[in-house]
């Protein structure tokens, strides 16, 4: 069986090595194998193996047989440096240097196409980078073209498309027409009139300023009222710091917030006395700084002390009417957003006016509370005003005259009755 096996193997071993087959069958049959001699090595192949050139190793290799004695010496030297021990594998390991090194030349081969690649993907990455770094400048300096341009359209806007309310002049003009007819509080009892207008001017610029200070959410006649009492106690800054505090709120009464009015009273003339001579301040910065004295009465008592337009003032009337008739470009809750939404559009020539009309206009028909809408000249043309037909009109026109000649006969007999 062994040797069956040891032939099995023989036959199967490679074709190129006979010299192995002959010595096994030999060995195996009992006879005596030649020693093998010594070769002279070539010094060129054993430089070549020392110092390791597996490609110089395997092109001699493949230019070389392996069959002779430099063959033999080859074989000796590849078992040293391999440390080979099977006297079987030799051929094998002959071969497989080759392919071991074709596989290195491949590896090699690609690592250095890989490397010669390498910097033309760099350049071409580098170029794209450099593409998209050209056209990202290109693209920042269109989008700051734009924003330049948007920019200039912005500031061009305002001043040449202004918004402005629809038939804002035609309903200033109805107003001027219907306040000149009436006559409202404001008119003879406004802040403006609670001046002594016997005292010098400085007395009358302190008037004006506390009629403002107290016109704060009160009607005009309580206010008009409450400065003639305060103007028998000879109204001055002094006289203001000097008075009880109880004295004061006592005068006041029935002004609204009367006992807060009454410190902001003492103080803001305490300050007057102490920086301003006892006079009052010439600008609105010093103005608001003054306890109780906010930016409406600010810009009124500039105007009306001073002769001075800084400034619209907006109250609660203003602030009702310019909502109601859409004078503004969005609806405000406070006066203060009022006043500066409407300087935006409105001539500044007509700043002082506008305050004075749209008071006295709230104050006899465009009313908090039940509004004569029907009695207004910008019925049709008011956003808020109620859509009446103009056949109701007429028999609302004839009912009421109706009434009031009904009226007219009932007194009558009533007074012939009486005779």
């Amino acid at each position: 069986m062994f040797k069956q096996f040891i032939l099995y193997l023989g036959k199967n071993m490679s074709t190129t090595s006979k010299k192995s087959r002959e010595t096994l069958a030999k060995k195996l049959a009992g006879k005596k194998v030649p020693v093998k001699r010594e070769v002279e090595l070539k010094p060129e192949l054993f430089s070549e193996v020392k110092n390791n050139k597996k490609t110089r190793l395997t092109t001699s290799a493949k230019n070389t047989d392996l069959s002779g004695k430099e063959g033999d010496a080859l074989k000796k030297v590849i078992k040293k440096s391999k440390r080979v021990t099977k006297t079987t594998d030799t051929v094998n390991d002959l071969k497989e240097p080759p392919l071991e090194v074709a596989l290195d030349t491949k590896t090699l081969s690609i690592k250095t196409e890989i490397s010669d690649t390498e910097p033309s993907t760099s350049s071409s990455i580098k170029q794209e980078n450099k593409a998209t770094k050209k056209s990202n400048n290109t693209k920042k300096l269109i989008s700051q073209n734009n924003d330049d341009i948007k920019s200039e359209e912005v500031k061009q806007e305002p001043g040449e498309d202004k918004w402005e309310p629809q038939n804002w002049k035609h309903i200033l003009d109805n107003i001027r027409i219907m306040r000149s007819k009436d006559n409202a509080p404001v008119d003879t009892m406004g802040c403006h009139k609670c001046a002594d207008e016997n005292a010098d001017e400085k007395t009358q610029r302190f008037h004006k300023l506390v009629a403002l200070m107290l016109s704060s959410q009160t009607k005009d006649e309580t206010t008009y009222h409450a400065m003639l009492r305060l103007r028998e106690h000879s109204l001055t800054p002094k006289s203001i710091s000097e008075m009880k505090l109880n004295v004061l709120e006592n005068i006041l009464h029935p002004v609204s917030f009367y006992k807060n009015k009454a410190k902001y009273l003492q103080q803001t003339s305490k300050v007057l006395i102490d920086k301003y001579n006892s006079d009052i301040p010439d600008n609105i910065k010093e103005l608001v700084a003054l306890p109780g004295v906010g930016p409406k009465m600010a810009h009124i008592c500039m105007a009306t002390a001073w002769h001075q337009t800084t400034g619209i003032g907006v109250d609660v009337h203003v602030h009702r009417i310019c909502n109601r008739l859409k004078w503004l470009p969005r609806p405000t809750k406070e006066p203060e957003q009022t006043r500066v939404a409407l300087e935006q559009w409105l001539p500044r020539d007509l700043w002082r006016e506008v305050n004075h009309l749209l008071v006295g206009f709230g104050q006899t028909t465009c009313t908090p509370v039940k509004p004569k809408c029907l009695e207004c000249l910008n019925c049709s043309i008011c956003p808020e005003a109620p859509k009446v037909n103009p056949s109701k009109k007429s028999e609302k026109k004839t009912e009421n005259a109706q009434v009031s000649s009904l009226c007219d006969k009932a007194t009558f007999k009533k007074k012939k009755m009486h005779v």
